[in-house]
């Protein structure tokens, strides 16, 4: 399979372009642009712009130009799903990608679920089996769990509380990382969940400080995380306790300030300061097209890129981006990018997970924490 510009392999033909007359590939491009997660909506957008035109100057989605159609999926997941099957049943999109929370990408799945690639972009809790699904993201077996596993090792950390909210994925891996601790020298106290859109988080924070813990896993999205972090720190509780969260990044950083922030530390595939071969490459390319006031680069917006060059490999692979073509894409398939080597595993694609701790408005990568085998 190809890289993307920039991560070709010495001696590697270059495709030529994607066909200017050609039917374009228009991909409902479903990232959140309001509500909690909206925060992460300038990444998303910056980074699904840049792989549009890498790809664009490659040879596209199997040999066509590729549009974005941009829907906004920090609404209601019942509002987003609609509009996306409204797109899809029109004709005026060919496949999903992008980054949002599981709960919009069930509504979708649930009104669209094989009639179309769907490239999922996000941190997930698990397989999802619907047809043309591709689940991109980390999920907890190579993300939370050997966190937890590092930090009991090399911090002392082994007792946690869960803060999440209150939807599928915090849900689901709250319980996923309560039965897989339980075996081991580190374990769940106590877990709780909270609406999306929570600010005050008085009564969560007064629960903490009077359970024995020596830590929070935090499952809490965008501005939710925001809000959590600045109060725990004017609690002074981050005096005591750690924080470690699969979906904190580098836009929660500096919405929460540098002060919001010690002892606070992410599991992800990509962080903006990963110093890899792949990483420095989207990073330059990221820097000269959108200059030094550019949204920030993170593991969200990351994903993002990933997705839509996810697509152009799918394409280029199968011949075609319908749900026909794209059903020969087997398991097992490797091909690298910003994360590194990547290997498909039916539809759940494995990568490495690095662990980084939070210093100031920047996250400094203190270890790998999974590789793929």
């Amino acid at each position: 399979m190809g890289d993307g510009p920039g991560l070709a392999h010495t001696g590697r033909v270059v495709p030529a372009p994607a066909a200017p007359g050609a039917p374009r590939v228009r991909v409902a491009f479903v990232v959140p642009l309001q509500g909690p997660t909206g925060i992460y909506g300038p990444s998303c957008l910056a980074c699904g712009e840049l792989a549009v035109e890498q790809l664009n100057a490659h040879d596209g989605i199997a040999g066509r130009e590729v549009e974005l159609v941009v829907v906004d999926g920090g609404r209601h997941p019942e509002v987003v799903a609609a509009e996306v099957d409204a797109l899809v049943t029109s004709g005026a999109v060919d496949v999903v990608a992008g980054w949002h929370i599981s709960a919009v990408r069930q509504a979708i799945t649930r009104r669209v679920g094989g009639r179309v690639a769907y490239a999922y972009a996000a941190m997930h809790e698990g397989r999802d089996d619907t047809p043309g699904v591709f689940m991109l993201g980390e999920r907890p077996i190579n993300q939370l769990l050997p966190a937890a596993h590092w930090m009991r090792e090399q911090l002392g950390v082994g007792r946690w509380a869960v803060v999440g909210n209150d939807y599928v994925f915090p849900r689901v891996t709250g319980a996923t990382t309560r039965l897989a601790l339980q075996d081991t020298d580190s374990r769940v106290v106590t877990e709780r969940y909270v609406p999306l859109g929570t600010t005050d988080f008085s009564l969560v924070l007064q629960e903490l400080r009077h359970t024995e813990i020596d830590g929070v896993v935090m499952l809490l999205m965008g501005q939710d995380a925001v809000h959590f972090n600045r109060q725990f720190a004017r609690e002074g509780l981050d005096d005591r306790l750690v924080r470690l969260s699969p979906a904190v990044e580098e836009n929660t950083l500096l919405a929460g300030g540098a002060d919001a922030h010690h002892d606070l530390f992410a599991a992800a595939a990509y962080f903006d300061g990963l110093d890899t071969v792949e990483s420095n490459e989207l990073a330059r390319a990221y820097a000269q097209r959108f200059g030094p006031w550019a949204p920030a680069l993170n593991a969200v917006g990351e994903s993002c890129y990933e997705a839509i060059w996810f697509l152009g490999r799918l394409g280029r692979h199968c011949g075609g981006i319908d749900l026909a073509s794209v059903s020969s894409f087997g398991s097992g398939s490797f091909y690298d990018g910003p994360r590194g080597l990547m290997r498909l595993d039916g539809n759940l694609l494995d990568q490495d997970v690095y662990l980084a701790s939070a210093d100031g408005l920047e996250f400094q990568v203190e270890a790998q924490i999974s590789r793929i085998s």
